[in-house]
């Protein structure tokens, strides 16, 4: 008796699917999480009853003491961020093999072809995806890892060392592109892994997708805008 076999193709099809998934999976949990830390962030804000010195400080000492005492200090804090080094890891890893297939599989005709149609945000999502990526390095560096001041101040309150970073105009402005590619990547994101995840099966269904696409790039990367904006225009201050 004949054992069945494969069509042709299909084994790289499933795989590539299946790749698309966690590529999607992956970045939802980086939209929850830059949503929460967007939020958070706020907190910098003088708004009485929400924000200032002493409530941005609290959250953020907060982050570390969640759970206690059934979990240690800063228990929780890592296995978000273990959660968040395995989300990136199968982020770029899909990516980066999804890219790999697809130039291999089209000619440069259609490349061409397809950009021709494609949005701005397509075209620099795997770019924007890298310089994110580089971002992300200096971003753990200036706040988290070395909390780095860039003025030679103390790195001691988490407050303090917010104000003295984005009180640099240079610094603000690295932050401030780097969230332009943010808005880019969630904008086309949110659109990929909705299709991805069969949520734009009608012409009212793709329309309510890429409306999502907008509400989350402009919400989450204006919302991150705010706190170096008010800094660098005087209206946060230490």
């Amino acid at each position: 008796m004949a054992t069945p076999t494969l069509v042709k193709g299909a084994r790289g099809s499933r795989s590539t699917i299946a790749l698309k998934l966690l590529m999607a999976s992956s970045g939802l949990v980086f939209i929850g999480f830059v949503l929460l830390h967007m939020y958070g962030n706020l907190h910098a804000l003088p708004i009485p009853g929400f924000g200032g010195h002493d409530a941005f400080n609290a959250y953020a000492e907060h982050l570390r003491t969640i759970g206690e005492p059934m979990l240690p200090y800063t228990g929780l804090l890592w296995v978000i961020r273990l959660v968040l080094i395995a989300a990136i890891g199968a982020h770029v890893y899909s990516a980066l093999t999804l890219w790999n297939r697809a130039s291999n599989a089209r000619s440069q005709s259609y490349a061409v072809k397809k950009n021709l149609g494609s949005s701005v945000s397509s075209r620099w999502m795997r770019w924007g995806g890298i310089a994110l990526l580089l971002f992300l390095v200096w971003h753990l560096l200036n706040f988290t890892i070395g909390k780095i001041n860039v003025t030679g101040g103390a790195n001691d309150d988490a407050f303090n060392l917010v104000v003295d970073s984005f009180s640099t105009w240079w610094l603000t402005v690295i932050y401030l592109i780097a969230m332009v590619f943010l808005g880019m990547h969630l904008h086309h994101g949110t659109w990929s892994a909705m299709q991805t995840l069969g949520f734009t099966g009608s012409a009212a269904a793709r329309r309510r997708a890429k409306l999502a696409g907008w509400v989350v790039a402009i919400v989450i990367a204006g919302g991150f805008c705010i706190v170096p904006l008010a800094v660098l225009t005087g209206l946060i201050t230490k």
